[in-house]
């Protein structure tokens, strides 16, 4: 048989750990495969917080095989005790010769303690095959790890004249059920779907993941893990009878201090949850603070931003924007409909917003736009 290179093995345990995409929140997703003899002995991935991790999946199905085998792992294994036990002790006691790793662990609980753990053990350990593409698997961990707020994802739908609602606020549907589809499959591996209150009051949207839209394998998995649904309200605006108060998972309002105890207890009383932030300069919710929030008590990943213009220029304004997925339809809503963007402080072209293309391609009748914000200098602004 002839001898596969390192990176044609860790491009299956990549394979492996795209299986978990909409499953494995807030740990990230991981791929293992073991290797004997240049032949495969065993593979896994992580399918769910709380259950076990890949490495553990591999090993079970190599049995007495792993002994002397080559792990392949998309992330540094784990060396401290969570839900489940250190990976990388069940890859000592298998007795495997040698673990190849696609990046190390950037979880201050691990942060190469995993290698050094192996290593001290006599394991020859090799890291950085394919380290791009498994960086890839996992922007959201790596943004909660590295810099404390969860990847932030926005999500527009406009006309080709760059229109998303009509002057009233109607604006479903602009793009077809493919676009939908894609929609669907951005919520399901997202730890959080967040809007602003005006979004809700419109569009009455219940924010929730429907396995039947997004058209996945496995979707028996997802109905368990509806993301988090945020909605941003500095004046606590939020009908009690909103749609997304009754629908499976949870509805948690971002608001700021100084409401009247009874409207908080209202909304609470009708599913809400409401936590109040200190007010930014303009006396909305801070959105840095709300950020931080989410990924220090509530893990998240990744975060969903389904609004309207309002909030998603101020979010694009305060620089938090990492992905752009803009949904192009083929049809015009006029002048009078609502812009994509409110942006203040625009008005001559060098104060323009410039845009890194970095994937089109066609949906249904439809076009996906996947791009990101250039970042502005000090010089820019």
């Amino acid at each position: 048989m002839a001898k596969q290179p390192p990176h044609a093995w860790m491009a299956r345990a990549l394979e492996l750990a795209r299986r978990g995409l909409y499953t494995t929140d807030p740990n990230p997703r991981v791929g293992c495969v073991l290797v004997k003899n240049e032949r495969l002995v065993g593979e896994g991935f992580h399918e769910r917080a709380g259950e076990p991790h890949a490495e553990v999946h591999a090993l079970r199905a190599a049995g007495p095989a792993a002994r002397g085998a080559t792990a392949y792992v998309t992330l540094e294994p784990c060396s401290h005790h969570g839900r489940t036990g250190p990976c990388a002790l069940a890859l000592i006691e298998a007795g495997v010769a040698k673990v190849v790793i696609a990046m190390a662990d950037p979880n201050p609980a691990v942060a190469g303690r995993g290698i050094a753990l192996l290593r001290q053990a006599g394991i020859e350990v090799e890291v950085g095959v394919l380290e791009e593409q498994a960086r890839s698997v996992n922007p959201g961990f790596i943004m909660r790890m590295d810099h404390g707020r969860p990847l932030v994802r926005l999500k527009m739908a406009m006309s080709l004249d760059g229109r998303t609602a009509m002057r009233s606020g109607e604006s479903q549907w602009i793009t077809g059920p493919e676009a939908r589809r894609e929609v669907q499959r951005l919520r399901a591996r997202s730890s959080v779907v967040l809007t602003g209150v005006d979004s809700v009051i419109f569009d009455n949207s219940r924010l929730t993941v429907r396995p039947e839209q997004a058209e996945l394998e496995g979707v028996e998995l997802i109905p368990g893990r509806q993301p988090l649904r945020v909605v941003v309200d500095t004046r606590l605006r939020l009908p009690e009878a909103a749609a997304c108060l009754t629908e499976p998972g949870r509805t948690l309002v971002a608001t700021v201090e100084g409401h009247e105890p009874e409207r908080r207890a209202r909304l609470e009383a009708a599913g809400a949850e409401v936590v109040a932030f200190h007010a930014d300069a303009g006396g909305r919710v801070d959105l840095h603070a709300l950020l931080r929030y989410l990924a220090d008590v509530e893990q998240a990943n990744e975060v969903l931003l389904e609004t309207g213009a309002t909030l998603a220029g101020a979010v694009l304004d305060a620089g938090l924007v990492d992905e752009m997925q803009l949904f192009v339809a083929p049809t015009l809503l006029g002048g009078e409909a609502r812009p994509l963007f409110q942006l203040a402080g625009i008005e001559t072209m060098a104060q323009q917003r410039g845009l890194e293309i970095l994937d089109i391609r066609a949906v249904g009748r439809d076009w996906r736009i996947t791009a990101r914000p250039e970042r502005r200098t000090l010089a820019d602004q």
